[in-house]
C-alpha cells in the first residue's frame, strides 16, 4: 500500500507533470463533481459546450465554414443543451473528408492515433494534451471507485498497434515502476493461454484489464485446467472494448473470485462511461455529452434503444461534436444508488454491425443467434458472419467432429430466426482468428439494419 501511494501521489503526478498534461487536477475535481445533481452537471455541460464551440468556430476551419453556412453563432443560438441538435452529426466519413481542416489553427503537440478498423476502414484522427488529461482523469477516477490506484499491480490482456508497438526500455522500465505488465491478446493458442496463466500467478495482481472476451479465454482455460485463481487476491477485473456477455462476466468473477467492472468508450470517442460498485453505468458527464438517436437521427427517450452519440467537450484541438458511435444503447431514467449525479448508460446493446436482419426484414440483436450455439454443449467457440438476407457463415470450434445432426440443429435455428430460405453455412475450424486489434467479434452483419 505504501509503494501504491509513491507511484499515486508522487510518481505518476510528476510523470503527468513532465508531459504538460493536467490529469491529476482534473481528477480531483471530478471527484468532488461525480456527486453533484444531474442539473448541476448539465449547467457544467452547458458552459463548457458553449467554450468549445466558439474555440471551433475561431480556430477549426471546417467548424467555422460550417458555421457560417448554418448561420449559426454558439453564444446567440446556445441557449439549452437541446440547442446542439441544431448542428450535424458527424461519422468517421466526415473526419476522413475534412482531414487538416478538422484540426485547430493554433494546436501544438498533437498525438496521431486511430482505431482499429474492425468493422470497416480505420479513421485517423489526433488527440491534443486536454484530451488527453480528461480521459486519463475519468479512467482513474473511475478506477479508485473500485479500492485500487495507480501503482497497485496490474495485468492488462490487450491487442493494440499502439501499446504493444511501445515496448521499448523506456516504456518497460515505466511499466516496472507502475507495476503494470502487457500481454498480448492476439493468439488465444493452448500454449500462451498457459503462459498467461503463469504470468497472472506470478504477478499476483490486484486488478485486471483487458477485452472481456480474451480473460474470459484465460478463466475458462485455467478452470479447464484444474489451476486455481481465486487465491491471489484479485480485487477487480476491469473490461472494455467489446460488449460484455453475461457469460463472460460469470466466467472471470467465478475464476478470478472478484468483481467484473464494465467500461465503455473507445480511442476516438473518449472514455464515455464506466461501471460503479453498485452496478450503475455512469457517463462521465463532465466531459461527454451522449445523445441517442433513432433511425431518423432524432432523438429518443430515455429507456429507448438508440445509436449513441457523444460530444467530448475537451476536444477543442480536434472536435468530436455529435460524433456517431455506431453502437446502440438506452439512456437510464432512475439515478444509481451510489448517490453519485452522474447520469446511466442502462444497457450497452452492441455495435449497429452487431444486429442482424432477417428476410423479412426483422431487425434482431446478435444474440438470437448466440443463444443457439451457447446452447450446444459441443460449441466451445463460434463466429457468425451474416455475408446478406441469403447467406451467412458460422465459424465454429467443436469438442469433437462437426456431423450432419450438428450442422442440421445449428441450420434450423438460424433459419428459424433468419428465415426459411437462408443459405447457412457451417464450418469447423480449429480456432477463431481475433481481429487486427485483437478482439474478438462474436457476430458481424453487412446488412444494414
Amino acid at each position: 500500500m505504501m509503494y501504491t501511494a509513491l507511484v499515486s501521489n508522487l510518481i505518476f503526478p510528476l510523470q503527468e507533470r513532465f508531459k504538460q498534461h493536467r490529469s491529476v487536477s482534473v481528477r480531483r475535481q471530478m471527484e468532488q463533481s461525480q456527486y453533484w445533481p444531474e442539473a448541476r452537471l448539465r449547467e457544467l455541460q452547458l458552459e463548457r459546450l458553449r467554450n468549445l464551440l466558439q474555440r471551433v468556430q475561431a480556430k477549426v476551419p471546417y467548424y467555422r465554414d460550417l458555421f457560417r453556412e448554418l448561420g449559426f453563432e454558439p453564444l446567440r443560438d446556445l441557449q439549452s443543451l437541446d440547442d446542439l441538435r441544431r448542428l450535424p452529426l458527424t461519422d468517421k466519413a466526415t473526419i476522413r473528408q475534412a482531414g487538416e481542416r478538422m484540426k485547430a489553427e493554433d494546436a501544438v503537440g498533437l498525438a496521431r492515433f486511430n482505431t482499429g478498423g474492425s468493422s470497416g476502414e480505420p479513421l485517423i484522427f489526433f488527440i491534443g494534451k486536454e484530451r488527453v488529461s480528461h480521459d486519463v482523469a475519468a479512467k482513474w477516477r473511475a478506477t479508485r471507485w473500485w479500492g485500487v490506484d495507480i501503482g497497485d499491480p496490474e495485468i492488462v490482456v490487450w491487442g493494440s498497434p499502439i501499446e504493444l508497438g511501445a515496448q521499448d526500455r523506456m516504456r518497460a522500465w515505466r511499466d516496472r515502476v507502475m507495476r503494470t505488465r502487457l500481454l498480448p491478446a492476439f493468439e488465444m493458442s493452448g500454449p500462451k493461454l498457459d503462459g498467461f496463466v503463469d504470468a497472472i500467478r506470478a504477478r499476483r495482481p490486484r486488478m485486471l484489464f483487458g477485452y472481456p472476451s480474451a480473460l474470459s479465454h484465460i478463466a475458462r482455460h485455467a478452470r479447464g485446467k484444474g489451476q486455481r485463481m481465486d487465491d491471489l487476491g484479485v480485487k477487480v477485473a476491469f473490461v472494455t472494448s467489446e460488449r460484455l456477455y453475461d457469460e463472460q462476466r460469470q466466467q472471470i468473477e467465478q475464476t478470478f473470485g472478484c468483481p467484473v467492472a464494465n467500461g465503455y468508450g473507445g480511442r476516438d470517442a473518449g472514455f464515455i462511461a464506466h461501471q460503479c460498485p453498485e452496478g450503475g453505468m455512469h457517463i462521465t458527464a463532465e466531459d461527454i455529452i451522449v445523445e441517442t438517436i433513432g433511425a431518423d437521427g432524432q432523438p429518443v427517450a430515455r429507456g429507448t434503444p438508440g445509436e449513441i452519440v457523444v460530444t467530448h467537450l475537451a476536444t477543442g484541438d480536434f472536435p468530436f461534436i455529435r460524433y456517431r458511435t455506431g453502437d446502440v444503447g438506452v439512456l437510464g431514467t432512475e439515478p444509481c444508488r451510489c448517490g453519485r449525479g452522474l447520469p446511466l448508460l442502462k444497457e450497452i446493446q452492441g455495435r449497429s454491425t452487431d444486429f442482424l436482419v432477417a428476410q423479412d426484414g426483422t431487425v434482431m440483436h446478435g444474440l438470437a443467434l448466440i443463444y443457439i450455439l451457447r446452447d450446444l454443449p459441443q460449441v466451445k467457440a463460434f463466429k457468425i458472419v451474416q455475408e446478406s438476407l441469403q447467406h451467412t457463415t458460422v465459424q465454429v470450434v467443436l469438442e469433437g467432429a462437426l456431423d450432419d445432426a450438428l450442422r442440421g440443429k445449428i441450420v434450423a435455428g438460424f433459419r428459424a430466426r433468419l428465415g426459411a430460405g437462408v443459405d447457412v453455412t457451417v464450418e469447423q475450424v480449429a480456432q477463431i482468428a481475433p481481429e487486427k486489434s485483437g478482439k474478438f467479434r462474436y457476430v458481424i452483419s453487412k446488412v444494414a439494419a
